[in-house]
């Protein structure tokens, strides 16, 4: 966690320098038979127990390939839709996503070990003694929360799973599948025992609160009221308590007043480059996952290649291309973004470009020179055509999708007057690439981070996990599904308070009334009525305020909208999809039914 040192309880040595004889400089005193029966055995053994569940947490959210692709907002790869080849299996759900996937076995097992090392927390703070016994009582409620998010995530992903809740402390290849309605009242269990005996203010910023354990109950709630496939023990009285829950969060975790304030605070011309303080810690961050500067300390798994990298590198993760003609190369300026999570085209055109803020600060329109470049070959075409440019020129330029450009206002590789490449959307879709620049894409650089060195990671802002804007939709989801009383009104209340913030109190903005189809300018207006507001809504609003924040599958799954949703607006699914019942849960890691003695049984389809 930030600003202090997670300790490993399991040490490897300590070598301790006593005395200034020839004979005895060097003292080694070896301590890598230290085991956990002989340290967890007090107080201080104790709380470095506890701190090593948070590291994990890290490793959790950069399991995104299960999360973001595959979406209505998501996929994996460009916009070419007339590649050669089946696609990508996470958009297409084609026959190559499989119990092999390495993605499935990644998330898999990251999962169960946080379980693993929060079983052995709760198990073994029944022994230990506190000078303050409230101060146990939270810190057993920090591992029971890091548990039941745990599982939340497995029924969610696979629906029946293995339930361990005691330290495992010898090999075992029994698996045994318990069912998801089982493993919900669990979850419920350790939550509402948590909230209980958590602090509203932690001891140690990073750590989880009340509020955290409020937040989870309201989305565990909101999730086991959809009773997915009948199969979770939720009723219609599940919405009521998600709503009650989130106004506890909402009374508690007030909005900031700027959306681009949550995020990372950067320029948009890196040539004058924001140098401030970063507000990673805010009224409202409900619970964040940690980071800090501490190569040691700040480490993460990346799925599926055994190797560690230090720091967040979110901002790495989404398209872009700063590496056009004019850049300084591989540097700082930019960072470098994967072509990995590419917004699908109608995520663009969810948004009102001139009047939404989360525009402006999710979406990268404009290119400059970061170096002089002198003469350079534009076109493929005209050997003549041949362009300059000076430090902080603009190089490349994306258009809004309602104001695309025509005529003059195009490049002049197109027959315009530019001389910097002016894109719109639909030469994304084509893929054909009428100059040197104009295969650039779009950079999604919500989460970009200024002053860190080129490369994956080594960011240092605070993931968010839980943010009270995301408590509002919750809670509106609920009224819609039926739950009455809420402190706001009604769930179109619930909706405006996130819009408002956005687009300003009152203003009326206007996406695209057809996202799926990229020749109409038509719009519409996305402010919530009592006589509009519906799922689809709240999902289109949880696009713009949430978008890359990880929950996206989850939250279409839930809804039961993934299947109509992606296959409507992710190109890949639609045109090359093989999106059905059967993938609204993943298939159990091949990983898991070889080790398993007998073998576990899949989930029906794979």
């Amino acid at each position: 966690m930030k600003k202090y040192k997670i300790r490993n309880f399991i040490l490897s040595a300590l070598l301790i320098f006593v005395g200034t004889g020839c004979q005895d400089f060097l003292k080694e005193e070896s301590v890598s038979n230290i085991t956990a029966d002989s340290y967890i055995v007090n107080e201080a053994g104790y709380e470095d127990l506890v701190k090593s569940c948070y590291p994990l947490l890290r490793d959790f959210i950069l399991n995104y390939p299960l999360a973001l692709p595959g979406t209505d907002i998501f996929q994996a790869g460009n916009w070419n839709v007339k590649a050669v080849g089946d696609g990508p299996a996470l958009d297409t759900y084609n026959v190559n996503l499989t119990s092999a996937s390495g993605e499935v076995s990644a998330f898999w097992d990251i999962l169960y070990r946080e379980i693993g090392r929060t079983n052995a927390a709760i198990e073994r703070g029944e022994a230990i003694t506190y000078v303050d016994p409230a101060k146990k009582a939270a810190r057993m409620s920090e591992a029971k929360f890091l548990r039941a998010l745990s599982y939340f995530y497995l029924v969610q992903t696979w629906g029946d799973v293995p339930m361990p809740l005691t330290e495992t402390v010898a090999p075992n290849k029994e698996v045994i599948r318990v069912p998801s309605a089982q493993v919900y009242t669990q979850i419920l269990k350790d939550l509402t025992e948590a909230e209980a005996a958590l602090p509203v203010t932690a001891t140690d910023y990073g750590r989880v609160t009340k509020g955290a354990a409020q937040f989870l109950l309201a989305k565990v709630y909101l999730t086991r009221g959809w009773n997915y496939n009948n199969s979770l023990g939720g009723t219609a009285a599940d919405f009521k308590t998600a709503l009650t829950w989130a106004d506890k969060v909402i009374a508690s975790y007030a909005l900031v007043p700027q959306y681009n304030t949550l995020f990372p605070k950067r320029e948009t011309n890196p040539l004058k480059q924001y140098t401030g303080a970063q507000n990673d810690r805010n009224s409202e961050v409900v619970f964040a996952i940690q980071y800090n500067s501490d190569v040691l300390t700040n480490a993460m798994e990346v799925p599926g290649t055994g190797t560690r990298e230090p720091g967040n590198y979110y901002h790495s993760i989404f398209p872009g291309n700063s590496e056009l003609i004019g850049s300084a190369g591989r540097t700082s300026d930019y960072n470098r973004h994967l072509n990995q999570n590419v917004p699908s085209p109608a995520a663009y055109r969810f948004f009102d470009p001139q009047k939404d803020s989360r525009y402006t600060h999710n979406f990268l329109n404009v290119i400059y020179a970061l170096k002089a470049v002198s003469n350079y070959a534009y076109s493929f075409t005209d050997a003549n055509l041949k362009v300059s440019y000076a430090v902080g020129d603009t190089v490349a330029y994306w258009t809004p999708w309602n104001k695309p450009a025509t005529g003059a206002a195009k490049g002049i590789d197109e027959g315009g007057k530019k001389k910097y490449a002016v894109m719109n959307l639909d030469q994304q879709i084509t893929g054909v690439q009428v100059s040197r620049l104009t295969s650039a894409t779009p950079t999604m650089w919500k989460f970009w981070q200024p002053g860190i060195a080129y490369g994956d990671g080594y960011g240092t802002f605070d993931f968010a996990l839980f943010r009270s804007a995301e408590a509002y939709l919750i809670a509106a989801e609920a009224i819609v599904k039926g739950a009455t009383g809420g402190a706001l009104g009604g769930a179109d209340v619930y909706y405006n308070k996130v819009l408002d913030r956005a687009v300003g109190v009152g203003v009326n903005p206007l996406r695209a009334k057809f996202p799926e189809d990229l020749t109409s300018l038509e719009t519409e207006s996305y402010r919530a009525t009592p006589a509009n507001i519906s799922v689809d809504l709240i999902l289109d609003e949880s696009a713009r305020e949430l978008m890359g924040e990880f929950n996206r599958w989850w939250d279409l799954k839930r809804t039961g909208k993934l299947i109509e949703r992606s296959k409507k607006y992710n190109f890949w699914t639609k045109a090359k999809g093989s999106l059905v019942e059967k993938h609204l849960v993943r298939p159990i890691p091949q990983t898991e039914i070889d080790r398993s003695s007998p073998s576990v049984e899949n989930n029906p389809g794979y």
